[in-house]
């Protein structure tokens, strides 16, 4: 079977990542398209795959526009490649021309505030599957499972942290991560974060951390100093590991705020938009929060950071929801092998 996965962000490498070796060896042929984001293309090329891309329009509208051209680019890669089924996690340009070739569409989707995608993208889906934890009903073609996209990367089954970023990136047992986003995807119209404006803002916020540890500033803006002087230069491939050993991590970045979670690392997601994953994991397993104001960020992980016992407690909270959650990577296998 010819499947063809539409990627659009760094997190929908490592989701489809094991997704994707497991079926080229069972003997499907894979074809990835991607948007022309540097991160996104430096995680496919860490993990040895070979890729098309599409321009990525920053703007919202560039996006409106970049719709119809990305649709006509993606309907010529089909011309060669001619999929049997289109995968992606929510992709308007799959959606569109999988309905064109009358093939099926299949979006394995996470976020609730996309909701402009969601307009433009399930009309032409055939199915949409979602955790349990989502909190929109997406009508008829939706259909839930017990677990969360995280899991397909960093389940134990598929992820074992290596302590030797420890050494190799010269940190101490003890340092915090706060994570800083541009807050640019189509999702984060209105969207307020930590709402840090200036750059004494900043400095003030990390020197705050900085009594319980070294502060690893995760940022693509690179503009102020404070923020150069707390990066590292990462390998994508050892970001996990560096939050899995990390004492905690605090940002506006979803994704971040869930893999830590979903780790056994206490996390803290300040922004005033909700997701239903990080909702479940505060509300039944008690290993995330969702803060609207910095200041309130700020407190929680002060009053975290103070108790020794922290990571052991989050630990025992992780082991009981990944007893009770589905493999992922098996779920979405079977039901791309098995779709008719």
């Amino acid at each position: 079977m010819n499947i063809l996965f539409d990627i659009g962000h760094p997190k929908d490498v490592n989701v489809f990542k094991n997704v994707i070796w497991k079926l080229q060896e069972r003997g499907h042929e894979i074809k990835i398209v991607a948007r022309a984001k540097e991160n996104t293309k430096r995680v496919l090329e860490e993990y040895g795959f070979e890729y098309e891309v599409c321009r990525y329009y920053k703007t919202m509208p560039g996006k409106a526009i970049g719709i119809l051209m990305n649709d006509i680019w993606l309907y010529k890669q089909t011309k060669t490649f001619k999929p049997d089924i289109f995968v992606s996690p929510g992709s308007p340009y799959s959606a569109h021309v999988s309905r064109l070739l009358k093939k099926p569409h299949l979006a394995f989707s996470d976020t609730e505030i996309a909701g402009l995608v969601i307009k433009l993208t399930f009309p032409f889906t055939d199915k949409i599957y979602t955790s349990n934890s989502f909190y929109l009903n997406l009508g008829p073609k939706q259909e839930r499972f017990d677990g969360y996209y995280e899991l397909a990367y960093l389940h134990p089954k598929y992820f074992t942290p290596n302590k030797e970023v420890l050494k190799k990136y010269q940190l101490s047992s003890k340092y915090i991560i706060l994570r800083l986003s541009p807050l640019s995807s189509h999702h984060d119209i209105n969207a307020t974060g930590l709402n840090i404006k200036t750059e004494d803002e900043l400095s003030e916020f990390v020197s705050q951390l900085e009594k319980y540890g070294r502060v690893i500033i995760s940022s693509e803006n690179t503009s102020w100093q404070t923020v150069k002087d707390h990066q590292l230069k990462i390998h994508p491939k050892d970001l996990h590991d560096i939050i899995y050993y990390s004492s905690l991590c605090i940002g506006e970045g979803a994704t971040m705020a869930s893999e830590a979670a979903i780790l056994g690392v206490p996390s803290i997601y300040v922004s005033n938009t909700q997701r239903g994953y990080l909702n479940e994991l505060e509300e039944k397993y008690g290993l995330a929060y969702t803060i609207q104001k910095s200041e309130e960020g700020l407190k929680k992980a002060i009053e975290i950071l103070e108790k020794e016992s922290s990571r052991n407690k989050w630990n025992i909270k992780k082991e009981k929801m990944l007893s009770e959650k589905t493999d992922v990577v098996e779920y979405m296998i079977n039901i791309i092998e098995n779709y008719n």
